[in-house]
């Protein structure tokens, strides 16, 4: 299964980014994480079918209605994703 993993920059921490990810994660049906790191952004690791990863992708742009993404760098993942469902971290 192809897996992603996206940075995103700008405003995403202390605003809901992580859990309205998992949300939308779970609905497109897709596994891993989304956690915080140290510089401000957010890693999110996702494993799942190419049109769900795409549909994430899009979202991330954007995320929930508090966050100001200014900046979504997407790599491949060699995977697989060890999380089981779709896990904050």
């Amino acid at each position: 299964m192809p897996a992603a993993r996206f940075r995103v920059d700008g405003r995403v921490q202390g605003v809901g980014f992580r859990a309205a990810t998992r949300m939308q994660a779970r609905a497109l049906g897709l596994r891993g994480h989304a956690r915080n790191l140290d510089d401000g952004s957010v890693e999110v690791v996702a494993e799942g079918e190419a049109q769900a990863l795409e549909a994430l992708a899009q979202w991330l742009e954007d995320g929930p209605p508090a966050a100001r993404v200014a900046h979504v760098q997407r790599d491949p993942y060699p995977g697989p994703v060890p999380a089981d469902g779709f896990v904050i971290g």
